[in-house]
């Protein structure tokens, strides 16, 4: 590896230019969603690690990374080498004309089932949103189940999270499906107060029901007493982190590529889900990216439930997932999935020339802050 760059691009991403001394180019995307700065601090912080060193040995390069630091892992230095591994793959399988999932061993599906969100931060408008998703061509969505929510709420509260959820299935059917995000929102108190309820609407999952550092204590019991499959792992940045969730009974394993470590360590928390009987469904509210990178993953993780795309989500203001691609043909959505990626790398052609100019607008976007009606801070 010769050269490195970065590009913080509109509308909260961050993108990782990789140059061998051939050069060949290997893209990453290496964010934390309101902590763009700070991760591209970390990645030209580790370059010296990188530079010079054959970008073949992806593996030896993820491990240095990772393990020649005294202080390892956590959001910030595993969004980083995330952004590396992700270029790494790219380069290696544009080296041999090859898409990832072919070094990987190659597909065991032909295309993945994908889902984009409606309904916003705050949900409303359901329906509409939800209708406009499938005349794109999905048949899954996800949405958030509520705005801030009290540790324990009214009566009222409760009732629009159900009534949001029965617009949703009334809208997509028996046929269609949607998940529900409480995001960390949800008390475990109110989190067992809810799920009964939501049980005869039938969603694909719950996602973060209650926030992580609550995950060891809470997780067992809500897995136990409700027959909603558990999705949670958005905030769990290695296999370590991930393996009490599985020991707690989740479902659906949710690692962001471009959080927890990238291809080499999604996959392996892929394979270690499967020995759960944990399906896999990546997160990814981010770029073309990390997307393309989530469905290398995807097409070769026998237990792919379905994969997130950002396409259209409320963030995604004057810039949107497709903006940055030279073909937009690959993300295709046909009858609720996207064909298997036949690109050589992450198959996936980055238009650079519209990156250079968004990364001259740049963006600072930050995380919200929402506070109750009483003034305290509210779970965002």
């Amino acid at each position: 590896m010769t050269k490195i760059e970065t590009f913080r691009v509109p509308p909260r991403w961050l993108f990782l230019r990789v140059e061998t001394s051939d050069g060949l180019v290997g893209w990453g995307e290496p964010v934390l969603e309101g902590r763009a700065a700070t991760v591209e601090a970390a990645v030209h912080e580790l370059a010296p690690q990188v530079m010079g060193s054959d970008a073949s040995r992806i593996e030896d390069t993820w491990q240095r990374l990772t393990r020649s630091g005294f202080y390892r892992h956590g959001p910030v230095l595993n969004s980083a080498i995330a952004g590396y591994d992700q270029a790494l793959w790219d380069i290696a399988g544009k080296r041999l004309g090859v898409p990832v999932h072919d070094l990987l061993g190659g597909a065991v599906r032909d295309r993945v089932r994908t889902y984009s969100w409606v309904g916003g931060d705050d949900p409303a408008g359901v329906r509409e949103h939800i209708q406009a998703r499938l005349d794109q061509g999905f048949t899954a969505v996800k949405m958030n189940a509520s705005g801030a929510l009290r540790h324990i709420d009214s009566p009222a509260a409760i009732t629009d999270v159900v009534d949001r959820a029965r617009a949703a299935r009334e809208t997509l059917g028996d046929s269609g499906d949607f998940a529900l995000d409480f995001h960390g929102r949800v008390s475990p108190a109110m989190a067992h107060r809810l799920l009964p309820l939501l049980e005869e609407l039938m969603p694909m999952w719950v996602e973060e029901p209650v926030v992580p550092e609550l995950s060891a204590e809470h997780l067992p019991r809500l897995v136990e007493r409700s027959s909603i499959p558990i999705a949670t792992g958005e905030r769990a940045f290695s296999r370590w982190d991930f393996k009490p969730l599985l020991e707690a009974g989740i479902a659906v394993a949710q690692p962001d590529i471009s959080h927890a470590g990238g291809i080499s360590e999604t996959r392996r928390i892929a394979a270690m889900a499967e020995t759960y009987g944990a399906g896999l469904a990546p997160h990814c509210p981010l770029g073309p990216i990390a997307l393309a990178s989530c469905l290398q993953v995807d097409l070769v993780s026998p237990n792919t439930v379905i994969q997130e795309s950002s396409l259209g989500i409320h963030y995604n203001e004057g810039w949107d997932l497709l903006d940055y691609l030279v073909d937009t043909s690959p993300f295709d959505v046909r009858e609720g999935h996207i064909d298997r990626l036949t690109g050589p790398g992450l198959g996936v052609e980055i238009d650079e020339a519209e990156v250079r100019k968004a990364a001259a607008h740049g963006h600072e976007w930050a995380t919200p802050t929402w506070n109750h009606a009483d003034g305290s801070l509210a779970e965002w």
